[in-house]
């Protein structure tokens, strides 16, 4: 796999996490006025179950594609793109705590 493919895949993979994590914190964030407020134990129960469909989530996209290429002989590929994701990751927050910060 070419170094130009892995940095676009890695760039890919780290704003689909980006994107989910938005409109997941979106929903989170606005959730009293769409849901119903009560409280009841069926909250701690969602809030768990979406926890874990995150994680499974957001690890298939992060590590989804460098498991399959290291399975496949293509170690090398496969570091690489787990280094670029968190790279790109790793801007994200960065440019997204600028913006917090100097425009909000």
């Amino acid at each position: 796999m070419k170094n130009y493919k892995l940095v676009l895949t890695g760039l890919l993979n780290a704003i689909a996490v980006f994107l989910y994590i938005s409109g997941l914190s979106w929903v989170l964030f606005n959730g009293e006025k769409y849901f119903s407020g009560d409280s009841n134990f069926l909250m701690p129960t969602m809030m768990l179950l979406i926890f874990v469909i995150s994680a499974t989530i957001t690890g298939l996209l992060v590590l989804g594609r460098p498991i399959y290429l290291y399975l496949n002989n293509l170690k090398s590929e496969a570091i690489k793109l787990l280094i670029y994701t968190v790279i790109f990751l790793l801007l994200i927050v960065i440019i997204t705590l600028l913006v917090n910060v100097f425009v909000v």
